[in-house]
Parts: structure tokens; sequence; C-alpha cells
């Protein structure tokens, strides 16, 4: 027997040890910021679960099972709960609730948390993954949270990530120092560390948009696309990969590299997707695993937010290819 082997297979890094680890750095931590954890985790197993059912009661017919068109209530119901009873948040934001939950002061910590429980559920039908997104904020006076207090930028956030449920379920994260990936490990039931420390590569070979968008974008994202297509440096053509799942997009392009781009058009000038919960969360873990987020004005995370639902353009993936799209948007701004 290989006894050198086997002791590394049951050495297992797994999310809750990975996060005491990181823990003991700060000497006057207590343990709040693992236990939220803990809970996010309860609840991104609780909705992989729902997923797989309702994907396989779709799959065979089978009656009794979760309505699919209810499991983006459902995942919300669950994290709310989750997050709720931690007894470490103040504040919650969901793209799922129109207002902001306030946590009963008898419930009440520290943290601020928004999320999407369920993006690109409109997918569950045909299978592709599909997953939960986070932000995790501190707020300033837990007895006293207000709305103001969710509308910070980006740079405030102390960690982000996301949750994919798709062949595997893959929950993605950073407490501000570098990217990690946890794969769950089904015979077990914990999330185990198996893409340590990412980092997107400086320069890519894909980029991913709706080109179904393409006669209303404007002039540096044509331009872009179609550098992209037909390169004048004598380079390859960069391949298109578009799910149409964020969550998927996105933890491509942070493996592969390349850029995701969901750009502001003339149906919708201030973009689609959401700030506090996909452009934030998205960008701050691009930016942790060496690459950018630009909305085509500024660096993303350096947005501030007047509503808490707001939306904005996004340009995000590996560093050089974002340096491109930021030079044309540049070079715009002034021939005006």
């Amino acid at each position: 027997m290989d006894h050198a082997a086997d002791a590394h297979r049951t050495d297992l890094m797994t999310i809750t040890r990975h996060v005491l680890n990181e823990q003991t750095k700060y000497p006057e931590s207590r343990g709040d910021f693992t236990i939220l954890l803990n809970h996010i985790v309860l609840g991104c197993k609780f909705v992989c679960s729902s997923v797989s059912k309702a994907g396989l009661a779709k799959l065979f017919g089978l009656a009794g099972e979760t309505n699919i068109q209810e499991i983006g209530v459902l995942s919300n119901e669950v994290f709310v709960k989750a997050l709720i009873s931690s007894g470490r948040t103040c504040l919650l934001v969901s793209e799922e609730d129109e207002e902001a939950i306030f946590v009963d002061q008898s419930k009440r910590g520290k943290y601020i948390v928004v999320f999407d429980p369920l993006d690109g559920s409109s997918n569950i039908d045909c299978g592709v993954s599909i997953g939960t997104i986070f932000g995790i904020y501190m707020v300033k006076h837990k007895d006293n949270p207000t709305i103001d207090d969710v509308l910070q930028p980006g740079n405030n956030l102390i960690a982000a990530g996301y949750c994919m449920y798709g062949s595997s379920c893959t929950l993605v994260l950073s407490t501000g120092s570098g990217v990690n990936g946890f794969t769950l490990d089904p015979s077990l039931g914990e999330f185990i560390l198996t893409h340590p420390d990412i980092k997107i590569p400086k320069k890519g070979k894909i980029y991913s948009v709706n080109e179904g968008n393409a006669k209303n974008w404007d002039e540096p994202t044509r331009k872009f696309i179609e550098k992209c297509k037909f390169p004048t440096d004598g380079s390859p053509p960069k391949s298109l990969r578009y799910i149409g799942s964020m969550v998927a997009d996105v933890h491509r392009t942070l493996l592969y590299g390349g850029i995701f781009l969901y750009p502001a058009d003339k149906k919708s000038p201030n973009g689609k997707l959401r700030v506090l919960y996909e452009v934030f969360p998205m960008s701050y873990l691009m930016e942790q695993a060496g690459g950018q987020a630009f909305t085509g004005k500024q660096r993303a995370l350096d947005l501030v937010p007047g509503k808490i639902h707001e939306r904005s353009p996004v340009f995000l993936g590996s560093y050089d290819d974002v340096e491109e799209i930021k030079a044309l948007y540049a070079a715009a701004g002034a021939a005006k």
C-alpha cells in the first residue's frame, strides 16, 4: 500500500478549515466570520440539492418534486433564514427582495450580506450551470444600521464568492488574500479545496458576450469585438464562448482567462447587471485573482451605488484584455 498517498488523501482541506487557518492571522478575531460563512455554505448545500432534484424531476417527468419556477423563491428563503439564524448579520440585500432586510435586534451581528440566491435560474430546464453570488461588508454601527451602510463601493467588501451548481458543486471564495475554489464531495458532505490560489491568465483566448445585442452597442465595444474576431497584429482570433449564466461564464473566464462583457447598449444604457450582488462580487474575485473589472467609465469596485438594485455595465477578466477595452473607451472619450 502507498501509505504516503493515503495520508495525503485523508489530509483534506475543507472550506471551514481553510477559513479557520486564515482566522489565525488575526489574533483579535472571535470566529464570527467563520460562523457566518458556515451558514452561507449550508445554504449553498441546500440549494445544490434542490436544483439537482428539480432537474431530475423535469427530466423524468416526476410529480411531487419542487416546481422549477419555485426554486428561486425557495433559494432566497433558505439564504435569508440561514443568514439571520447565524446571529452575525444586521442587513441583507437579495436580488429577490425589493427592499433590504433589517435583522431583528436580538439576532443582529456586524456583517452585511448582499446576494443573488439563484443567478441564471432561467437556464435550469436545460441543465446549464447556475449559481449563487454573494458579497460581505462590515457594518459601521450594528446597533443602528441604515440603508447607507450597504451603499458602499465594492472596495469595502471584506469577502465575496459564488457557488456554481452544475456537473459538480463548486464554491469560489476570496476573503481578501487571493481566490480559492472548493468542490463539494457528496460522500463527505464537505467542500474540499480543489483550486488553491486561482490566478487568471494575464491574457486569454476567449471572449464572452451576448452578440445578439451587437446592433445596440457603443463604438468601443464594437471595435473590441471586431478586434477579437479579426486581429490586426497577427495573433489568432479569440473564441466566442457564451453560456448566458453569469456564474458559469465568469467561472470559465477566471480559470482559463479572457474577458466577460455585459456592456451598456441603446436598450439598457445603464447596463443590466446589478451592482451590489453581481458586479461587485465578481469584480472583487477577478481583482483578487490578478485580473481587472471596468464599467466603461471607471474601475468597477470604485462605483458608489445610489440604490440597492442599481445596474451597471461591466467588462471583467484577464488584465491585458481589460486594458484593451479601457484604451478604446479612453480614445473614444478623447475624441469627443
